[in-house]
């Protein structure tokens, strides 16, 4: 469709004020329910399966190392070369490499942590104090009916997110099931904290890799499981006329 014929048919596009989120309102008329919408746009937030697992590589060879070697430099080492080969494997496709630059943060800010101590335990303390803000920031918004993911898919639009960051919340079904999926993730981050933080506070590095270990990747795939079955199996209408 030309542009032209585009902005005749968005209503108030072309207009000046509310264009940009008027064409997001109308880009929602895609889809059919609020699942089958954040399933779109949850995908392009973390680039996919690929993009969720080169975030998590380092971290387990991290943990990994660490639980053979207990030699803390080579564990530092080892999590740095996976972001080294996931990065240039990424270059060389010439894809988006912004999901290894967040696993590279996280390799270097926990290789602050434990080198400037010399505890091979605080290399897993900025994940625990991810999790616990993670943890009040998902209660908050949820209990306040501004859940996270909601404003994935504001964000997903970003020319209407420009111009009106609330704009989705017009919808109560996306902010329904939004915090749904808050709620999942909300579990998880209490389930780690309830785990690692007397395991840390007890000075058990080896365990505390372990734990790392099962807790991510793995618990993430089990919450990913489970948000995936409340956006597989619900049926929230976009728009409540089309409601049954």
């Amino acid at each position: 469709m030309a542009e032209a014929d585009r902005d005749a048919a968005v209503p108030g596009a072309g207009t000046g004020q509310g264009d940009r989120v008027a064409r997001s309102e109308a880009d929602l008329r895609r889809y059919e329910t609020v699942e089958e919408l954040l399933r779109d746009k949850l995908s392009e937030a973390i680039g996919g399966w690929r993009g969720a697992a080169e975030s998590a590589v380092p971290t387990l060879a991290f943990a990994l190392t660490w639980s053979r070697s207990q030699d803390l430099k080579l564990a530092l080492v080892v999590a740095g070369a996976c972001v080294a080969i996931l990065l240039l494997v990424r270059l060389v496709q010439r894809q988006d490499p912004r999901f290894i630059a967040y696993a590279a943060v996280g390799v270097g800010i926990s290789a602050l942590f434990a080198l400037r101590s010399g505890r091979a335990e605080d290399a897993f303390l900025p994940g625990m104090l991810q999790n616990a803000g993670l943890l009040v920031l998902l209660l908050v918004t949820n209990l306040t009916r501004w859940p996270i993911f909601g404003f994935v898919v504001g964000v997903a639009e970003p020319e209407a997110f420009a111009e009106d960051p609330t704009w989705w919340r017009r919808h109560a079904g996306i902010v329904t099931v939004a915090a749904r999926l808050a709620w999942v993730l909300i579990a998880l981050n209490v389930v780690r904290l309830s785990i690692m933080v007397p395991l840390y506070l007890a000075e058990q590095v080896a365990a505390l890799g372990v734990a790392k270990v099962v807790l991510g990747w793995p618990a993430y795939l089990l919450a990913v499981t489970a948000m995936g079955a409340i956006l597989l199996r619900g049926r929230t209408p976009i728009d409540p006329s089309r409601a049954a």
